[in-house]
């Protein structure tokens, strides 16, 4: 199905606009994974057959691999995802406040390249409708059965020096439904928001939550959720160093990294000049190298003792093998969705399977940061 995806669907997504394209896909698997006929199709076809148990957030995952925020912002397609063998599904980002986000076209594909170019500025229908969904999607099917990640964005019309309440109330009305939290502070398509990466705007955010976190925690006799950070590629190894201090002292259990970034390839083919142009985070293979260095980076300045959730450019086992190398316990893929199609998780993790073996590690957590690892 895989090369089918490429042969026959990938060429004709040229000839659609991006976030009509995504829109139909998304639409699609939400149909296909209701139907009591269709749904185990969905699942015969693309999830994987392989386990690769992993230990992560006091959670096992069943393997490490996820989809990442900006594919569900709605949690739409909840059945579709676990359908698809996914083993953690992320929402989002979800903003305190509904917003359409910026005026369209605003999804731009450079498919050469595997590469996107986007600024949708965190359209969603804000937190408040957000949990209505989860409610009514809890109460006629069930929770996932697979861990459900929430990214948390701040609205545009909110103040930076009030985004700690904008997060918080997000925070506040989905705990109940989501297992994880992630604090985005590094979309590049809202004013000002990577400024929230630094020093006491971050620290207050993570506090803000944290509180959310505890109460309903002390509520339920229940332990608080971890929390996470989302950060840009383009900070520098200064820059970089503080954030991890700020996120690790501020409480977070972990980081994400990494987000989309607005730098551009140095050579890419003439007819993708018009996608490269567009303002916006970039996304896709051209961001792959430039991700899996800031996790090398990461892992290093934390000892390997802090959880990091490695994004940026992966569609091939390969890909993912390197992250997990540099120290990522977690991965996630958006373009390689779009590049790849469905097949994705299968083929990386039965891929990944395959790496497990050839280099003799027992577990996927023993594998992880093998590259800082002398193996003479």
């Amino acid at each position: 199905m895989g090369i089918g995806y490429r042969i026959f669907v990938r060429p004709m997504l040229r000839f659609q606009d991006s976030e009509k394209a995504h829109s139909r896909a998304l639409k699609m698997l939400r149909l296909l994974s209701s139907n009591i006929l269709s749904r185990p199709v969905l699942s015969l076809l693309y999830k994987p057959r392989k386990l690769l148990p992993i230990e992560c957030f006091g959670t096992t995952y069943k393997h490490p691999f996820g989809n990442a925020a900006g594919l569900d912002k709605r949690a739409e397609a909840l059945r579709g995802w676990d359908a698809l063998g996914l083993s953690f599904i992320e929402i989002g980002g979800v903003t305190e406040h509904e917003q359409d986000g910026n005026p369209k076209p605003r999804m731009f594909r450079a498919s050469t390249s595997k590469a996107l170019v986007n600024r949708m500025g965190f359209n969603n229908p804000g937190s408040q409708k957000v949990a209505l969904t989860l409610e009514r999607h809890f109460s006629n099917t069930g929770p996932p059965t697979v861990p459900l990640w929430a990214n948390l964005g701040k609205s545009k019309r909110t103040e930076l020096e009030l985004a700690p309440s904008d997060y918080a109330a997000s925070m506040d009305r989905l705990w109940k439904f989501c297992d994880v939290f992630v604090i985005n502070v590094s979309s590049p398509n809202t004013p000002n928001l990577r400024e929230l990466q630094h020093d006491d705007a971050l620290e207050s955010i993570v506090q803000a939550c944290q509180k959310i976190n505890r109460k309903y925690a002390d509520s339920t006799n229940s332990k608080p959720k971890p929390l996470l950070v989302k950060i840009a590629p383009d900070l520098n190894d200064v820059q970089l160093k503080a954030v991890v201090q700020t996120a690790r002292d501020a409480g977070c259990d972990g980081i994400v990294a990494t987000n989309t970034t607005i730098e551009r390839p140095s050579s890419y083919p003439a007819n993708e000049e018009k996608v490269f142009s567009q303002t916006g985070g970039m996304s896709g293979s051209p961001l792959t190298t430039r991700s899996t260095s800031m996790i090398h980076k990461i892992y290093a300045m934390t000892d390997g003792k802090w959880p990091i959730v490695g994004v940026g450019g992966i569609s091939t086992a390969e890909e993912a093998w390197e992250k997990i190398g540099a120290g990522a316990t977690l991965i996630q893929a958006y373009s390689g969705f779009v590049f790849e199609g469905a097949s994705i998780t299968k083929s990386i993790v039965h891929g990944l399977d395959k790496k497990l073996r050839e280099h003799g590690f027992a577990t996927l957590n023993e594998a992880v940061g093998f590259s800082h690892r002398d193996t003479s």
